[in-house]
């Protein structure tokens, strides 16, 4: 099992939007500066998400992105598996022809892990996630920097 950089920002990405769906659609550049992921790579998971149809895009002033569904319908493995990042602790990938062409000896508790992280990761959504305090608090910490980011980007367009 390996869950890449990928899964991770996807996750990010989309919890983020989750946290400011009140603001309606949200740019990739404010995700961007929020969790600090480039725009290019934001771009390739989001036209996975959007294959995915966990998010929508929305065109035209005032665009961005948003839920397809609400926080409460989208779990962390549907977010997982769009982007194509593998939850198999296999060596296989599940095939179970992990030693020559027949199953090794722990063939079964890597699949039954596997299993069980699927099943970890299908119990959370991301309402679960915004609920949290935690979450909440680290929330709070972002939006304030990214005002201040965004006050000296601007400050310096004004100059140049």
């Amino acid at each position: 099992m390996r869950l890449t950089t990928k899964g991770r920002y996807a996750v990010t990405a989309m919890l983020d939007l989750a946290l400011h769906e009140d603001q309606g659609p949200i740019t990739l550049a404010d995700i961007s500066l929020r969790q600090g992921v480039s725009i290019s790579y934001l771009e390739q998971l989001f036209a996975k998400l959007r294959r995915s149809k966990l998010v929508e895009s929305v065109r035209g002033p005032g665009g961005g992105y948003r839920l397809s569904g609400g926080p409460a319908a989208i779990s962390v493995a549907q977010i997982v598996e769009a982007v194509n990042d593998s939850m198999d602790a296999t060596r296989c990938l599940g095939k179970g022809d992990c030693q020559h062409g027949e199953v090794c000896l722990t063939h079964h508790l890597w699949s039954d892990l596997s299993a069980r992280l699927r099943q970890f990761l299908n119990g959370i959504t991301l309402a679960d996630l915004v609920s949290r305090d935690d979450i909440q608090r680290v929330k709070t910490r972002q939006d304030g920097c990214s005002v201040s980011a965004r006050q000296a980007v601007n400050e310096l367009e004004r100059i140049i």
